[in-house]
């Protein structure tokens, strides 16, 4: 797993990019963490620096939009989904484990970043107090 940041450094609505090989994104989507592959598969665009509403990301070159929740595009310019990759919270930090290279949208899990030992879609908050 590869830590990412402190939960409260990560505010809704933000993002974080990763400079991994190849790049990954980490969206605080109204308190549910997503990652995904940063680079839009239309084109070379970083998807971090576009606009978040709600689940969807929006590429900042062309506004091809992508779903975090499965990597999928949901609208034209681009065709190809994005990998997903699953999010964990431990002792506070924000940890993610990136698929493997060919796992498109296998990866798709988010954890809620609101309340402590909160745990979801198979995703679990380790190092919480009981």
């Amino acid at each position: 797993m590869i830590p990412v940041c402190r939960l409260e450094d990560l505010p809704a609505g933000e993002s974080v990019r990763l400079d991994t090989t190849p790049p990954v994104a980490v969206f605080n989507a109204d308190g549910e963490l997503y990652a995904i592959d940063d680079t839009c598969s239309h084109q070379d665009a970083s998807l971090s620096e576009g606009w978040l509403e709600g689940c969807l990301v929006e590429c900042p070159l062309h506004a091809a939009s992508f779903d975090l929740r499965t990597g999928s595009p949901t609208c034209l310019p681009a065709r190809r989904p994005v990998r997903t990759h699953q999010v964990y919270v431990e002792d506070g930090v924000i940890h993610v484990l990136v698929a493997d290279a060919g796992a498109v949208g296998a990866g798709a899990m988010g954890a809620s970043a609101v309340g402590a030992g909160a745990a979801h879609a198979g995703v679990t908050e380790k190092g919480s107090a009981a």
